[in-house]
């Protein structure tokens, strides 16, 4: 799954393998072929009413003029707007994905070890219409702004009726589907303007060949002012065929979102599997993502959930300040009309993953949400948490489990069995975040044969008869049998007794001041 954050409608295509991207407007293109959008991300920043909007692209289509088509409140100037260096989007994507971590017990005849939990914490001819703030003939549209930036030629419009817009966007030579007409109208209704960015392929870098040539753009990002958060995701329906998957980061100072107009499910989480997941991890989780759909039709599934400075396990450095003022702090802040940067490095990541078709009636409007827990390695009433639950911090994640059993001689009288690390005594386990899920196989792997455990919430039952993985037969490596239990181990990483659930509540709050990557052992099941 090519994930990318930003304003046109992410896609990841964990649907079916001929399932399009989804975009929050459209791709229009200047000859008489049809153009989809390929992989979209979006990251979205919030604080107040102030929006910051990014999007990375990859067009798949002529290698010839085109250009997208996305909703707006506002008029966007061009201070408003500006490209943004595509590495910041794969950080983004790595940090929020779904994670096989890979465990190995510990030689449990070795000191406990002693950790130090301290707080650090050119030259594309402009649309031939009348000039900026002229209408345009008698159709109802009027060019607002038109600017240009980097290999983009940006176009602000308004509009008083779908059809003369519709109209306006033919006569320009842009070859927009059939079906834009409907698509357009709710935004014309309520008084959206249409930001129009043409890219001049002079300007950009293509890779691949023939049918699959694309260009490389540059990502994009704006800023505005409005009361209501949201994302307009049903323009792009007019770019695909059929069924879209669409992922959605949010970044907030010390704040969760969801969505206000459709259900919210959390993906099922904290699940060992089978050794031989190791090489088949996005299959794996787009059956789990599937299955998830199937029982909870038309829900936006929240898969990421947690302060963006840290992360336990880490599938890489985390963000900073770096990266948030290149999505958006250095324009978070001021009042409307006025921007001034937002110092403090305290936001929430949240990573929603929605799949639509033609029959969705609604942009994604989102909400303020608690903050919950889920998918750690934390034990709660002698066994790990499953699930999600409400905390006072947002400690919430798509983590998946391999884990390989102490094999070694035990010498010692009491044995501490059921603390995991990295292999051959290291401290940290392997982390591997699940990316480019789009194209990983579907069909072909039963959940109940890949999984350790029951997952009741998805109606998932563990296959205990030689379960077999694939087509091939292969056979199903056994849960390994649950070694003895030690002495009940707090979230701040050393053992202590008392009430367990105090005891989490308490590790927490330090895990929120911990070092990024700080190791921590904790018991098996």
């Amino acid at each position: 799954m090519k994930l990318a954050p930003t304003l046109a409608a992410l896609a990841l295509a964990l649907a079916a393998p001929a399932t399009a991207h989804a975009f929050c407007g459209f791709y229009v293109a200047g000859g008489d072929q049809k153009m989809f959008n390929d992989a979209t991300q979006v990251v979205l920043m919030r604080k107040g009413t102030r929006t910051v909007l990014s999007m990375q692209n990859n067009y798949q289509g002529p290698p010839d003029a085109f250009a997208m088509v996305v909703p707006v409140p506002v008029v966007l100037k061009e201070d408003d707007v500006k490209t943004l260096p595509r590495e910041v989007f794969a950080q983004v994507e790595a940090m929020g994905a779904p994670r096989l971590v890979e465990y190995w017990e510990q030689d449990p005849c070795a000191p406990e070890p002693k950790y130090d939990e301290i707080a650090k914490s050119g030259a594309m001819p402009m649309p031939t219409a009348a000039a900026e703030g002229a209408p345009a003939d008698d159709l109802g549209v009027k060019i607002e702004a038109q600017f240009t930036v980097g290999e983009y030629k940006i176009v602000i419009l308004s509009a008083k009726d779908s059809t003369g817009l519709d109209t306006w966007l033919r006569r320009e030579k842009y070859t927009i589907p059939a079906d834009a007409e409907p698509l357009l109208r709710p935004y014309v209704e309520s008084g959206s303007k249409f930001f129009v960015a043409k890219v001049d392929p002079q300007k950009v870098k293509f890779v691949g060949e023939g049918n699959d040539k694309r260009a490389q753009l540059s990502p994009l990002r704006f800023h505005y002012d409005t009361e209501e958060f949201s994302l307009p995701i049903r323009l792009g329906l007019a770019s695909s065929p059929g069924t879209q998957d669409l992922i959605v980061n949010i970044l907030a100072p010390q704040q969760r979102y969801d969505v206000a107009n459709y259900k919210n499910v959390t993906i099922p989480t904290n699940i060992d599997v089978d050794p031989k997941m190791k090489d088949r991890f996005g299959e794996l989780y787009a059956a789990l993502f599937d299955r998830t759909v199937e029982k909870n039709p038309g829900a936006v599934i929240t898969e990421y959930a947690w302060q963006a400075t840290t992360c336990d396990p880490c599938p890489g450095p985390a963000l900073d300040q770096s990266h948030f003022l290149t999505l958006g702090a250095d324009v978070l802040d001021g009042a409307v009309g006025q921007v001034a940067p937002y110092g403090n490095a305290d936001f929430v990541l949240t990573r929603l993953h929605a799949r639509y078709g033609k029959s969705m009636t609604d942009d994604l409007r989102f909400k303020a949400a608690p903050p919950i827990v889920g998918g750690r390695e934390i034990e709660t009433g002698g066994q790990l948490e499953q699930g999600a639950r409400s905390d006072s911090i947002n400690n919430f994640q798509g983590r998946y489990a391999i884990r390989h059993p102490w094999t070694g001689p035990i010498t010692c009288d009491k044995p501490q069995r059921g603390r995991w690390g990295g292999p051959n005594g290291a401290d940290r386990p392997t982390t591997s975040p699940g990316l480019d899920l789009a194209h990983a196989p579907r069909g072909g792997l039963q959940l109940a044969s890949a999984v350790l455990r029951d997952v009741p919430e998805i109606d998932v039952r563990v296959n205990n008869a030689a379960a077999k993985i694939d087509g091939a037969g292969s056979p199903s490596t056994p849960a390994p049998a649950t070694p003895p239990k030690a002495t009940k181990s707090g979230g701040c990483g050393c053992d202590a007794g008392g009430d367990p659930s105090l005891l989490v509540g308490f590790g927490l709050l330090l895990r929120g001041i911990v070092r990024p990557g700080r190791p921590r052992q904790r018991r098996a099941r």
